[in-house]
């Protein structure tokens, strides 16, 4: 297997790395010029806690938290930032004055949907959703519905990468940026400038991972 040569880049008070790549990728909602590499954030237990660390410190406290909702595999930094928010004394309504740490789940049409067995971590309840990453919003867009459909009202967007500062309005808090990646991008694949360039795709890319193309 040919290894893949990252750039590691570090965040003013974060010590844990992010891993980029430069080229030219296809996600299921834009080509983009970097790929984005947060397996071992999420993964690696003392960078997931650094992670979640760095995320407490972005919201105010008054903000009250009753359900982290982790999606593209972050559920490691949730438990620790669930952790994290309890011990600096975030609000909770829930009567344990703990939060929940749940995950939706994909069903046979694409949706989003929570099992009944999670539905009071849910309904009624204050929400942050953490994010892998966030490009074009189109998966917060899915979320956010899905969180509304079962009554959860949203508290907070984080993300361990975000290309935006705000989502309708919404402020959303992440550790990494475009000011530490300043020439990121995004574009709608018809009007992709590396595509009109000739530049062939060199992989297939997701939250999860990315899919080479082979050499170019």
């Amino acid at each position: 297997m040919r290894e893949i040569n990252y750039t590691k880049i570090y965040t003013a008070g974060c010590d844990a790395p992010l891993k980029i790549r430069k080229g030219h990728f296809a996600s299921n909602h834009a080509h983009i010029n970097y790929y984005i590499d947060v397996t071992t954030l999420k993964t690696r237990s003392g960078e997931a806690k650094e992670i979640a660390r760095h995320l407490t410190g972005s919201y105010l406290f008054g903000t009250v938290i009753d359900t982290i909702v982790c999606m593209e595999g972050t559920d490691v930094i949730g438990a620790f930032l669930s952790e994290e928010l309890t011990k600096e004394g975030f609000l909770s309504t829930n009567a344990h004055k703990t939060m929940y740490v749940v995950h939706p789940e994909f069903n046979s049409n694409s949706q989003l949907i929570f099992r009944n067995n999670l539905l009071p971590e849910i309904t009624g309840k204050n929400i942050m959703v953490l994010m892998s990453s966030i490009t074009t919003g189109r998966t917060l867009d899915k979320v956010l519905e899905c969180i509304q459909y079962y009554g959860g009202k949203l508290a907070g967007i984080s993300a361990i990468f975000s290309a935006c500062e705000t989502y309708h309005d919404i402020p959303v808090s992440a550790v990494f940026g475009k000011k530490d990646i300043p020439d990121y991008a995004a574009y709608d694949y018809r009007e992709c400038p590396l595509c009109r360039e000739g530049k062939r795709l060199d992989a297939l890319v997701n939250a999860y991972g990315f899919a080479s193309l082979g050499e170019n």
